[in-house]
């Protein structure tokens, strides 16, 4: 055996001797001084593994987080949709609510229809209504908007017809033009391009003083379709022909937002 081991072997055995040597009240100083420097140590080591247990209950896993992200992300969506489909509802009240004024206002018994459809190859030509003839509908019957005419029944089927526009060149109305003796007919014409058909007065006289502004509405001859007073629309320009004299006309009815309608039954 070595010096160095022998050396340790007696300094052990030396302690351990001195330590049997103390009576038990030595040996409980000697606990609780050891105690008195080991205890801050011990309340340090403690207080952090309290907050590192804690800050880990606090912690979440990232799964966790994009699970709550995307339950935001979603109530947001919700919120949205439900803000739109309260402006939505806003607007329909409101062009109900002005649909029914019209019809409480107007001069003949209507009958209030939706427009369906319009066929994209003749947009404006015909649309299609959800009446037929089970609401008391008939061929060649005047329909109208809240801003005036729009065209007259032709196809009728139990619940569904087709209305023949005013801005098609087939639909022809005779007409007068207000605070004047002049009266002619009119019927629509095809515009250069994708633009909107424009309507067309003719048949006036080529003397007639007519004026940008000036309103013309439904002449309402003897045995016509259409009865007398409807709106048709305002002149834009007046020009002499030939033979004759001949208006454009602005429509009172927007054709390109159609979507309530009335057919005039009969006159109230």
């Amino acid at each position: 055996m070595k010096k160095l081991n022998i050396v340790l072997l007696a300094v052990a055995v030396l302690v351990s001797l001195v330590f049997l040597g103390f009576s038990t009240g030595r040996m409980q100083a000697w606990q609780g001084r050891f105690l008195d420097v080991s205890t801050p140590a011990l309340q340090a080591g403690s207080a952090l593994s309290g907050k590192i247990e804690k800050l880990n209950k606090g912690l979440k896993s990232l799964d966790e987080l994009e699970a709550e992200n995307a339950a935001l992300a979603a109530q947001n969506e919700e919120l949205r949709a439900a803000h739109h489909l309260r402006g939505e509802l806003d607007a329909e009240n409101r062009r109900l609510r002005a649909a029914l004024e019209y019809r409480e206002r107007a001069a003949f018994k209507l009958l209030p229809a939706e427009v369906v459809s319009r066929d994209t190859d003749s947009w404006w030509s015909s649309v299609k209504i959800n009446r037929g003839f089970s609401a008391g509908l008939d061929t060649a019957q005047p329909v109208l908007s809240g801003g005036g005419l729009v065209g007259r029944t032709t196809t009728v089927a139990k619940d569904l017809s087709i209305v023949l526009l005013l801005t098609d060149e087939n639909c022809r109305v005779a007409a007068r033009v207000e605070g004047t003796d002049e009266q002619g007919i009119i019927s629509g014409r095809r515009a250069a391009g994708n633009a909107a058909p424009e309507l067309v007065l003719n048949f006036l006289r080529r003397e007639a003083k007519l004026e940008p502004g000036m309103k013309v509405f439904t002449a309402g001859v003897s045995g016509g379709v259409f009865p007398a007073g409807i709106p048709l629309g305002v002149i834009k320009e007046f020009r002499t022909r030939e033979l004759d004299g001949q208006a454009t006309v602005e429509p009172a009815a927007d054709f390109s937002t159609l979507e309530d309608v009335f057919v005039v039954l009969e006159s109230k």
